[in-house]
């Protein structure tokens, strides 16, 4: 026989699951994708990371893109930094493979080849 205290646990349980997924997406910490390039024409690859950035929102990609130039960096000074803020890793990953699987993009991507050259790219995680 099911009892009222058996159904309030069932009850809490299936809530508790139900709201688990939120949880631990929010716990996961924030990611920076930092993409390290050279250019000799700083402005022609500032105006192609804006049609960069139309593609992935079109594509509906929880990112936050922006550009650096070094100023007080020794041997890399006047070099350009591009970040990549997403949410968390997973939807850095999801992201990825949206992207990677998006033609406009890919050639996109392909095109940037043009105006500057990729001299590092690393990912970071947020220490809270």
């Amino acid at each position: 026989m099911i009892t009222a205290k058996t159904v309030f646990r069932l009850f809490v349980l299936v809530a508790f699951i139900a709201v688990l997924p939120p949880l631990v997406h929010a716990a996961e910490p924030v990611a920076l994708r930092v993409v390290f390039v050279q250019t000799t024409d700083a402005p022609a690859y500032i105006a192609e990371i804006e049609k960069g950035k139309a593609l992935m929102k079109k594509l509906e990609v929880p990112v936050q893109v922006r550009v650096w130039k070094a100023r007080f960096a020794g041997s890399d000074a006047g070099g350009i930094a591009v970040g990549l803020e997403f949410p968390n890793l997973t939807e850095l990953a999801k992201a990825e493979a949206k992207l990677n699987a998006d033609a406009d993009y890919v050639a996109w991507l392909k095109g940037l080849d043009k105006v500057r050259k990729v001299v590092g790219d690393s990912v970071y995680y947020e220490l809270k």
